[in-house]
């Protein structure tokens, strides 16, 4: 079975509301090209507003179901298409989640998936505004796909991939905002970018499944100073790891590739990882830090 998928990325403006048209008429046009599901880039609504902590930015947050999402399952209603759109969701006074919601093709709220890992780096201060996740890891059926949906900084772990896929997602989503520090990027940038390639690319070779990430572009300073210069560049990953498409790093881009949802089945079959798990002996991964010393181990076990 073959299904489309279309990865948006672009850049924001200032304008909630402009950007919310920019991307329900990206979502348009890649419906009309054929695109069954549909994806988001993170936090699609605004700017980054995360380069600063301010309270004025709880502003920009909205509920789920809100307008973003009444939008979309409009939109996915009359193309009857999946859609994967990446909110700053308000979920009560105080109570704030960098949350996806997926919309099936009848235009339905399937569910959402609330971001479990939440960073704090320099131009990054997530901690001060999302409340980590409560959903825990999701899989849909939908009626293009089975798909799991994770928020860029879960996409570090594989942990966080793994049991998405466990329970069964073919494809694995992954709205994205990331870019370069400006002052770092003829130093380190070639480098980070292949990271995070190099991570996400091994997420469906372990899992067997596909991978679609949709970051944004652009360099943003809403608060001045160097900014993030976001490195676009979505890509889609095949079961193997292969990179089928790849969008540019600085140009708009509904990305639609074509994928075969039997060869989830097949990969898993000839590179049978699921099969060979040894989940007798991954007790120690719900742990923060294991001890290397044996001795210290078998003391502990002892009290």
């Amino acid at each position: 079975m073959k299904v489309t998928l279309g990865l948006l990325q672009h850049a924001c403006a200032a304008d909630p509301a402009a950007n919310l048209a920019k991307t329900l008429a990206l979502a348009e046009r890649a419906a009309q090209q054929g695109a069954q599901i549909i994806c988001t880039q993170e936090l699609f609504r605004s700017q980054y507003f995360c380069q600063s902590e301010d309270h004025a930015n709880f502003q920009l947050a909205e509920p789920i179901p809100g307008p973003s999402t009444a939008a979309f399952q409009q939109l996915a209603k009359k193309h009857q298409i999946v859609v994967i759109a990446s909110l700053f969701e308000q979920r009560a006074a105080g109570l704030y989640h960098n949350t996806a919601a997926v919309i099936d093709a009848d235009g339905s709220l399937r569910g959402i998936y609330r971001k479990m890992h939440i960073p704090d780096d320099p131009l990054y201060y997530e901690k001060f505004y999302f409340t980590p996740g409560d959903t825990g890891f999701r899989a849909w059926k939908t009626r293009h796909a089975k798909i799991g949906v994770l928020i860029c900084w879960d996409q570090w772990y594989p942990e966080a991939a793994r049991l998405t896929a466990l329970q069964g997602a073919e494809i694995l989503f992954y709205p994205t905002a990331i870019g370069w520090h400006p002052k770092e990027k003829a130093r380190h940038g070639a480098d980070q970018h292949d990271a995070w390639e190099i991570i996400q690319r091994a997420h469906a070779v372990a899992n067997g499944c596909f991978v679609a990430v949709a970051n944004r572009i652009g360099h943003e300073r809403p608060v001045g100073g160097d900014g993030i210069e976001f490195w676009g560049q979505s890509f889609v990953a095949g079961t193997g790891g292969q990179i089928l498409a790849r969008a540019g790093a600085d140009l708009e881009a509904a990305l639609l590739v074509t994928v075969e949802l039997t060869e989830v089945d097949a990969t898993r079959t000839h590179w049978p990882f699921l099969r060979d798990r040894r989940i007798d002996a991954y007790g120690d991964l719900s742990k923060r830090y294991v001890d290397g010393n044996p001795h210290a181990r078998s003391r502990a076990r002892q009290r």
